[in-house]
């Protein structure tokens, strides 16, 4: 498991989505309430609506295309609609430091 930085918490807005990317892979990543990111793929699975532009409640984003709620916590699209989107696991030290956890050795953020 390689970790990437990605930025510091206070660059994160609560609630909203920040599109971070990684090579090719585009991730939306959003700061909850509780103080914890979560990293999703930033693509719907129904009409690959851009989900960083989506609504966040609780621990879901609402896709900003057709309302689909996705659970940020394992990437399940809740009924009466399914699918999922891969989710990436995100730690934040203690001094504030956001780091996404990858299996491959991708290194280069913008």
């Amino acid at each position: 498991m390689h970790e990437i930085h990605i930025g510091h918490l206070s660059e994160f807005p609560e609630r909203r989505g920040k599109v971070v990317r990684i090579g090719e892979l585009e991730l939306a990543m959003f700061r909850l309430s509780d103080g914890t990111v979560k990293a999703v793929e930033n693509l719907c699975p129904h009409k690959s609506g851009k989900l960083s532009e989506g609504i966040v409640c609780d621990h879901h984003v609402y896709c900003p295309l057709h309302d689909w709620k996705i659970d940020l916590q394992d990437g399940m699209v809740q009924a009466p609609d399914d699918g999922c989107v891969r989710t990436f696991e995100v730690e934040v030290g203690d001094s504030g430091q956001v780091f996404l956890k990858m299996n491959n050795t991708a290194t280069k953020v913008s």
